[in-house]
């Protein structure tokens, strides 16, 4: 899921005063930071510039402490506010920061502080429906509409023809509900707080025709996974969460990863999402929202740590047996995410295969939400791993998103090639 999205456009214009909002406990209130203001905050972080060429991880030298501040501070220096990164060597596990929690207090980033993951969700939901596939609850083959009788339909759209593999590896061709992102501050609070029903974010999808044939593409589209937490729960009796929850998290101790439903807070400690709606425009704080517009696709809050343990631990093959790892496994090309900086990224089931420059490729699936992005790469031998959580977007403008993504990209490349 990425950018931030308003379900109900206000066809008014940018509004620049922030309404002040209540905060969970200790928290102060929301505000709209000015480009000014953005610029101190750059000038407490590092001073690399994105652009300057970086040295090379030299093959057969480990990857410490030192180049992963390094890369930390490559990425803040493209304008961030804030960054948080994890490496899991095999030796031990380093962690690094950069630029500040808060623009008002210019608190430091927390350790182990919590963030939305947004798109890293569709990899917990995907493992769940393997696992029921796993159980012999349900096949991949299996039709949306056998499960969903009826919720799959109009301008075009059959779910008889869909199939639950063709929605975990978006080649259903159905088309987003997600795609238009907000316009201003005004048009985000207007829609902050709403709570969703999954059925009525699909219902928003079944407004227009597919964008393509069932399985003749690929497209990158939240409605999938939407509709994915829907099987899990018609298949179970329980929600995604409940599911999640008692397949995943508690098995795996992730104790700091939650599925927070229409809480719109996120735990402390954490450091405040940004957002600039427009290019060159002030950073609104967009920490407190509802995330229920992102359901199964992209509503989960979790910490760099726990991550981590989770990618190691489904590569490694903790959490699905043998075939249905190869199943999710098995990619076909994804073009539309080159945007993104994952040049020959390939996509299997809830699960993104990128190459690395050594000549290897690694694991992950990245996740943007309102004010907070996510990157992540396993390798596929399960030795190394690394995340890294970024603390303000500005999806208004492409240029500045992709020097971030670069610099995030050549965090993960450095960390998970050096050594080889």
């Amino acid at each position: 899921m990425t950018g931030s999205h308003s379900l109900n456009p206000d066809p008014s214009g940018p509004d620049r005063q922030e309404a002040r909002t209540p905060r969970g406990p200790g928290r102060r209130t929301a505000t709209v930071v000015t480009a000014s203001v953005m610029a101190l905050a750059a000038a407490a972080g590092s001073a690399v510039s994105w652009s300057r060429a970086k040295p090379p991880v030299r093959t057969g030298h480990a990857y410490g402490q030192e180049q992963l501040q390094r890369d930390v501070d490559a990425v803040r220096a493209t304008g961030v506010v804030g960054v948080l990164g994890e490496a899991d060597t095999g030796a031990g596990r380093l962690m690094a920061r950069s630029g500040v929690a808060d623009l008002t207090s210019r608190a430091p980033m927390p350790w182990d502080g919590h963030f939305r993951i947004g798109s890293a969700t569709k990899t917990f939901t995907a493992t769940v429906v393997l696992q029921l596939v796993g159980d012999r609850r349900l096949s991949l083959d299996d039709t949306v509409e056998k499960w969903l009788p009826g919720v799959v339909k109009d301008n075009g759209n059959d779910g008889r023809r869909i199939t639950i593999r063709e929605l975990l590896q978006h080649t259903s061709g159905l088309h987003d509900y997600l795609t238009r992102p907000a316009a201003s501050p005004r048009e985000w609070r207007q829609e902050r707080l709403r709570t969703w029903r999954p059925g009525q974010l699909v219902a928003r999808a079944m407004r227009h025709r597919p964008d393509f044939a069932p399985g003749t593409r690929w497209s990158y589209s939240n409605t999938n996974y939407v509709l994915a937490g829907m099987i899990i729960h018609k298949v179970t009796g329980h929600s995604w969460q409940w599911e999640i929850q008692r397949r995943i998290l508690t098995p795996l101790n992730l104790r700091h990863t939650t599925t927070p439903g229409a809480r719109p807070y996120v735990p402390d400690p954490h450091a405040e999402a940004y957002q600039r709606f427009a290019p060159n425009g002030p950073l609104t704080d967009v920490t407190i929202q509802n995330q229920t517009v992102g359901d199964a696709a992209g509503a989960m809050i979790s910490t760099t740590g726990d991550l981590n343990r989770f990618f190691h631990a489904l590569i490694g093959g903790r959490l699905l047996a043998p075939a249905q790892l190869a199943e999710m496994q098995r990619t076909v090309p994804a073009e539309e995410m080159r945007a993104m900086g994952a040049a020959g990224a390939r996509y299997g089931l809830g699960l993104v295969y990128q190459p690395l420059s050594c000549g290897r490729g690694y694991w992950s699936h990245g996740g943007d939400a309102d004010g907070y992005r996510t990157r992540m790469g396993v390798t596929s031998d399960g030795r190394r791993g690394v995340v890294v959580s970024v603390t303000s977007r500005s999806p208004a403008d492409l240029r500045a998103e992709q020097r971030t993504d670069h610099a995030l990209t050549t965090l993960v490349d450095d960390a998970l090639c050096a050594g080889h």
